[in-house]
């Protein structure tokens, strides 16, 4: 085979293995953000708000607690061995869950460890694209890998209502456990690990990369970013519905359309960092229009609705954007040894900050001050942009 067709044969292969990466992470998004949509039907079935809302929190319990072990396991083991197994594994009990029936309690249990089996995706495909992936293209790809969760959230509501509605929550259930079996074991069939520096036989283990502060700085800014995202989020519908009488339903189908602006931010903010060889000078740029449009959206929240509703748009595909571009720096700056561990803290980092933000920005809520609470969370952005580690990136391959 001549060197030109080993090289498009390798590029197709890359790009076919990012699709799958991109398929197990939807699919692992679907059933994590897709539970919320079976509430309604888990209260027509007999559970209390508290269980309900119980039964919706242990996925994101699960995934908070494993995040970091599944990424130290595809450092050692490869990304291929670990998507396979924790996707399919975490399927399989869903697939119990939807034929067994099983009480609150156990219910609980078995999504609680579904999502601890499922969190094996975030860090492995990441991993799978840092490999497969160049510097020069590195963010793009990882953009597209991005675009996973507002694409499994878009699925789960276009099939678990229904689903649910006809045939009750627990055998909802069944989509999102039968499409992780599909794709896990596409996964174990079609994804190759990318190639790995040879080791010298004596040569010493690679130091760790969280001996200096490089890499907290990153996961801290990281971190004061999620505030922001799930200011909008989480308090978006209710904002709209409460303080400016929209109904549920057309609430829903404004933030669900900025949903996919939100994805095409991610992919333009990993191809402006592959075009300027950076991720943190944009991640801290996007920092400063993160602060500056939720102090907009609190300005529309006090003067005119279009403006709000511009502000919203705005915010919502700008709050999302620096995620990718942070996931990316990461790895690049753990090295590939430490890929794997450092991606599982970054999104564990992001996961403690994005379950804290609904309580405390809500508390700050009350009745009726939305607009103090936007403006409390463009202080966080704030925050990040001098934390924001940029003298400190390097570009490795």
């Amino acid at each position: 085979m001549s060197r030109a067709a080993g090289l498009d044969t390798r590029s197709r292969r890359r790009w076919g293995i990012l699709a799958l990466g991109l398929a197990a992470q939807t699919a692992s998004c679907s059933f994590l953000y897709g539970i919320p949509f079976l509430v309604p039907e888990m209260r027509a079935a007999g559970l209390t708000l508290a269980e309900a809302g119980t039964i919706v929190a242990a996925p994101s319990i699960g995934l908070l607690f494993t995040l970091i072990v599944w990424g130290a396991a595809a450092d050692r083991y490869g990304e291929r061995l670990v998507m396979a197994i924790g996707l399919g594994a975490s399927s399989a009990l869903l697939l119990v869950t939807s034929l067994a029936a099983p009480s609150t309690g156990v219910l609980f249990a078995l999504f609680l460890l579904a999502g601890a089996l499922t969190a094996s995706v975030n860090a492995a495909s990441g991993r799978a694209v840092m490999g497969w992936f160049g510097p020069d293209e590195r963010g793009t790809a990882m953009g597209v890998r991005q675009t996973a969760q507002p694409l499994g959230v878009g699925v789960a509501a276009l099939a678990l209502p229904p689903l649910a509605q006809h045939w009750g929550f627990r055998s909802a259930v069944l989509f999102p456990a039968v499409f992780g079996l599909v794709v896990a074991a596409l996964v174990a069939w079609l994804v190759i690990d990318p190639p790995r520096p040879e080791k010298k036989p004596g040569a010493p283990k690679p130091a760790s990369p969280y001996r200096t502060p490089t890499l907290w700085r990153l996961h801290g800014a990281s971190a004061l970013l999620v505030v922001p995202q799930f200011a909008v989020s989480a308090f978006a519908p209710v904002y709209l519905v409460s303080a400016h009488g929209w109904s549920a339903l057309a609430a829903g189908w404004f933030l669900a359309a900025v949903q996919v602006l939100g994805a095409v931010g991610r992919l333009a903010s990993g191809y402006w960092s592959d075009r300027v060889g950076s991720r943190l000078r944009p991640m801290r740029q996007l920092a400063v229009a993160s602060a500056a449009v939720m102090l907009l959206v609190a300005v529309g929240d006090v003067s005119w609705m279009w403006v709000v509703l511009f502000a919203l748009v705005l915010a919502a595909v700008i709050t999302v954007a620096d995620n990718g571009l942070g996931f990316t720096a990461s790895a690049e700056l753990a090295g590939i040894d430490w890929a794997g561990r450092a991606m599982g803290t970054q999104n564990t980092a992001q996961n403690i900050a994005a379950s804290l933000t609904p309580p405390l920005l809500g508390l700050v809520i009350g009745d009726s001050r939305y607009a103090l609470a936007f403006c409390v969370a463009a202080v966080f952005p704030v925050l990040a942009v001098g934390l924001t580690p940029v003298r400190a990136e390097t570009r490795s391959s």
